[in-house]
């Protein structure tokens, strides 16, 4: 029997220890989705089952990064939770819309290796001087640039510091506690508003990278600065510093590292025509060979002389005719630039204000993150925009560039996951949304033609149809229906339950046409969300099952959701995402559709937390515990509709992509829940 007990003991050791690192890696996952509960466009679900070592005990147990670059997240994120993630070493959040301010004990993290925040809009002091953070920082790479980080910049922390990039923020000054970053190789702090003497940075002597252009500093160079025979690239360009010595020393550096620098930055060259003077006298040349190359020197400045009075008058005739290739070509430049002009259309025989393009292009459009992209084109009219429904309409880039105030901020609706999204309306009261797709841009010409006309012919009332495509240069850019009512995520979370129109909302109560709905928004709010529910599911299940092959979404989630008038959803930004493993794709689909059902029952974001609680309840039979309080009317038929409801999307998001029901399926099961009508009489 001894032999059987130890093998018990070393079962239950091994069920210990399992069970051990399953909740450490679970809370992990809970805490970073709670951190990002406040982020539009993060899948924890997606992000999930991406992270290296989610699956396994590594790393002690513990998730080691966050690595989310350029993925369209905006928002605040609670960095609270991530405290307590102990073994964090990597994070990345670079390329997105987030804001907020960062805490100063994330810099005094013993475990954090690499921060990358940069391209964001961070923004306030980025170390403030505490308690917390004198003592020091593991961060080897600190990327902070392109925010809105401010002053109050203390470095001294950063013991193990080998890259510091604060580029393109408001820093004002320079920040302090340089004489503590002896392993510092690298330091960008370009364009940030500084003035002052440089004189604290001298101390840096393991640089080998420095930029220090497009400020105000002052200090003489090259005292006030680290060792420069150990650095390897230096641009201190547009400062107002002061040059003691020639540049010649230099050369090993690029003349553009010096541009505008400030007083006496020059290159003597004084001294190698002195040289050159005297190279014959210190060669040892004969004396008979050196007279006779006097000769011939006397010989050739009078040949020279010759060619030279003979010259002038040519040089003179070439310069005239380059004066009038001069203006002829400024006169032919300012023609085309009137040509190229582009102003808004007269409307009611009154000219709008205009909005011109006075130069060729390329042209080049800033989002309101900070982010550019780039139409490469020469003349705005040469990339044409084709209508599918409207084929006869004749429109170009110029008319998009109009209709949106030159991709102005202003008709900017939103930055998601594909692009920037503008609002805008094209002749013939034709109100757009047009998407431009950044992952598209080295897509192939004729792919991205195919790949538009065929999701031009999916046509289904809870699909947001294509409406048109224009490729510019490298950018693709389609078009789609306006949708005035928004997206489900806003009108469940940010607008009184019911209200319609994100644009008009003034009365507590609102009537669907038709006889659909009628009575205030607490009496149809379940109907209004079954009827919503019922159709992302007709719409997924059209995807997933109408053609040949099944399209994936790939992102399925409540902005992705938009209200028509008459307030059926639909889908959009389906069939761009190219899915190497359709039946794996169409499982995700699946369970991000009942994320979705979980918050429109719940009325709470579509967290894991939210699906591991929504779960949690339905199999301990409490399901109506976690419904949203503000559609419940009493009615015990509504809860258990509710309720049945839930089932169907922990049923959608089972672990197991082959345990989760069809789009097909989850469409029948809905459908089989039908609201009563009693809800539709009026109070």
């Amino acid at each position: 029997m001894k032999p059987f007990g130890r093998l018990l003991i070393l079962l239950a050791l091994f069920s210990l220890v399992e069970s051990s690192c399953n909740n450490s890696t679970t809370g992990d996952y809970a805490l970073i989705s709670e951190a990002f509960k406040f982020v539009s466009g993060f899948n924890a679900p997606s992000w999930f089952r991406t992270e290296p070592n989610s699956n396994n005990c590594s790393h002690s147990h513990h998730l080691t990064r966050i690595v989310l670059p350029s993925q369209n997240l905006s928002g605040t994120i609670s960095w609270r939770y991530l405290r307590n993630m102990s073994k964090l070493l990597v994070i990345d959040l670079s390329g997105n819309s987030l804001e907020g301010h960062v805490p100063s004990w994330l810099w005094s993290s013993s475990t954090l290796l690499e921060v990358n925040l940069s391209r964001n809009r961070f923004g306030g002091s980025i170390i403030k001087p505490t308690s917390e953070n004198t003592s020091f920082s593991s961060i080897q790479t600190l990327n902070l640039s392109h925010n809105r980080f401010t002053n109050s910049i203390n470095l001294s922390v950063f013991q193990y510091l080998k890259s510091l990039d604060l580029s393109h923020n408001q820093l004002g000054t320079l920040p302090s506690g340089f004489q503590n970053l002896t392993k510092l190789q690298n330091l960008n702090l370009s364009s940030c508003n500084l003035s002052g003497n440089i004189k604290p940075i001298s101390s840096l002597h393991s640089l080998h990278f420095l930029d220090l252009s497009n400020n105000t500093l002052t200090g003489f160079f090259p005292s006030d600065f680290p060792p420069l025979n150990t650095l390897e690239f230096i641009n201190i360009s547009y400062n107002n510093f002061t040059s003691s010595i020639t540049l010649n020393r230099f050369k090993k550096f690029k003349k553009s590292s010096f541009v505008h620098a400030g007083k006496n930055f020059t290159y003597d060259n004084t001294k190698s025509k002195a040289q050159n003077n005297n190279s014959t006298e210190n060669s040892g040349t004969p004396p008979h060979i050196e007279k006779q190359a006097i000769a011939n020197r006397r010989k050739s400045k009078t040949l020279i002389t010759a060619v030279s009075s003979a010259s002038s008058a040519i040089v003179l005739i070439i310069l005239s005719i380059w004066v009038l290739h001069i203006v002829h070509k400024k006169r032919k430049q300012r023609a085309k630039r009137n040509k190229w002009a582009i102003s808004l259309p007269v409307s009611h025989g009154i000219n709008m204000m205009a909005t011109k393009v006075e130069k060729s292009g390329p042209f080049a459009f800033e989002t309101e993150s900070g982010s550019t992209w780039v139409a490469d084109l020469k003349e705005p009219s040469s990339a044409p925009v084709v209508m599918f429904e409207k084929p006869l309409m004749n429109l170009t880039f110029k008319d998009l560039i109009v209709a949106t105030s030159h991709f102005g901020k202003d008709s900017l609706l939103a930055e998601g996951r594909c692009g920037p999204v503008y609002r805008a309306v094209l002749p013939g009261e034709l109100h757009v949304a047009i998407k431009v797709l950044e992952h598209a841009r080295d897509v192939d010409r004729d792919d991205s033609v195919g790949m538009f006309v065929d999701l031009s012919k999916l046509k289904h009332p809870n699909l947001l149809p294509l409406s048109g495509y224009c490729i510019a240069g490298k950018e693709k850019l389609v078009l789609c229906e306006f949708m005035a009512n928004g997206d489900l995520g806003r009108w469940l979370h940010e607008l009184p339950t019911g209200d319609t129109n994100v644009e008009d909302w003034t009365g507590d109560t609102w009537e669907i046409q038709n006889g659909v709905v009628d009575g205030s928004p607490e009496k149809m709010g379940w109907l209004t969300r079954h009827r919503i529910a019922v159709g992302i599911a007709r719409g997924l299940a059209y995807l997933h099952h109408a053609g040949s092959k099944p399209v994936v979404h790939g992102h399925l989630v409540t902005s992705n959701i938009l209200l028509a008038d008459d307030f059926e959803p639909r889908i959009a930004d389906f069939g761009f995402r190219a899915d190497p493993n359709p039946n794996g794709g169409t499982g995700t689909d699946v369970y991000c559709f009942g994320t979705v059902l979980m918050e429109l029952l719940t009325g709470k974001e579509g967290t894991l937390a939210t699906v591991v609680a929504v779960r949690k309840a339905v199999r301990e039979g409490q399901g109506d515990r976690v419904l949203d309080e503000r559609v419940l009317l009493g009615d015990d038929s509504v809860v258990s509709e509710m309720v049945e409801s839930l089932r169907v999307a922990v049923l959608c998001t089972a672990e197991l992509p082959s345990k989760r029901p069809t789009m097909q399926q989850v469409l029948g099961l809905l459908k089989d829940i039908r609201p009563h009508q009693k809800q539709l009489v009026p109070s």
